[in-house]
């Protein structure tokens, strides 16, 4: 058995539902996939001496879960005051309404189309709930519409979909873009650097120990997919599912479907740059 020390960003081991940090719960969602791996994360936030709570990405529309979160939190002794979308894809976000209903609180996203009540997400928003506070960070790339919440009380970041627990995520192409997603990694990386970010709060799979290490492993897996891919047009592969073919032949075949969305972010990346 590998030792998850060794494995990029140091994965916690088993996702489960239960605390994370000081101030994060986890409820995994019960929608196991081979895309999103154990199940969507859906996290309850807040300071421990407050009766109120922020829930990031309530998940599928699934009124099981859906209530599951809001009696963990009502077994803490907390209300859950306010519901945040990492991003808009339907694993993350499609329970939001009805979770709204249960539990009387507003949904705020980047996306208007996501949100319920008048308030949106932004680049620099710090939301504060009983004491609690979390930093808006904008992190385009795997969607357009894609955020990162930084934690700083717990050196965290929740980053849905933007950085996955185990494995590399998707560049949801044409509303994800190459380019957009390589800078929000370097975003995120000066976050480990400068503000003392340490771990990684995922949308799917375990909790990474060593945020720094997993933007690091990202990058350079990004780079390493990037230089596969121009040099299989270069050697005569022209169309994405031909590409897919040859760069991801050692991947599972139920995945191509998404790596062909992420070979046409990276064809269109190269093709910007005149590289193709």
């Amino acid at each position: 058995m590998t030792d998850a020390s060794a494995l990029p960003g140091q994965p916690r081991g088993q996702v489960l539902s239960g605390p994370a940090t000081e101030r994060a719960v986890n409820v995994l969602a019960p929608n196991a996939s081979a895309m999103t791996l154990d199940g969507t994360n859906t996290w309850i936030v807040a300071e421990p001496d407050s009766d109120l709570a922020v829930v990031i990405d309530p998940g599928p529309l699934d009124d099981g879960h859906l209530r599951a979160v809001a009696d963990t939190a009502e077994k803490a002794g907390k209300r859950i005051a306010l519901t945040l979308l990492t991003h808009g894809h339907p694993d993350h976000a499609e329970g939001a309404a009805r979770f709204a209903e249960l539990t009387g609180t507003r949904v705020r996203a980047l996306d208007p189309a996501l949100r319920l009540g008048d308030e949106g997400l932004a680049a620099g928003d710090v939301i504060s709930v009983g004491g609690l506070e979390l930093r808006v960070v904008p992190t385009p790339g795997h969607t357009a519409d894609s955020l990162c919440f930084h934690l700083p009380a717990d050196q965290a970041v929740l980053t849905g979909d933007t950085i996955l627990g185990r494995g590399t995520t998707v560049v949801a192409h044409p509303d994800g873009r190459l380019g957009d997603y390589l800078d929000s990694l370097r975003r995120l990386r000066s976050l480990t650097v400068d503000d003392g970010v340490r771990t990684v709060l995922p949308g799917h799979g375990p909790v990474l120990e060593d945020a720094q290490g997993a933007v690091e492993f990202y990058l350079a897996h990004r780079a390493h997919r990037l230089a596969q891919v121009e040099t299989a047009v270069e050697d005569g592969y022209r169309t994405p599912a031909q590409v897919v073919g040859h760069v991801y032949a050692d991947v599972d075949r139920s995945l191509w479907p998404a790596a062909e969305l992420s070979v046409r972010a990276q064809m269109d990346y190269l093709s910007e740059h005149g590289l193709i």
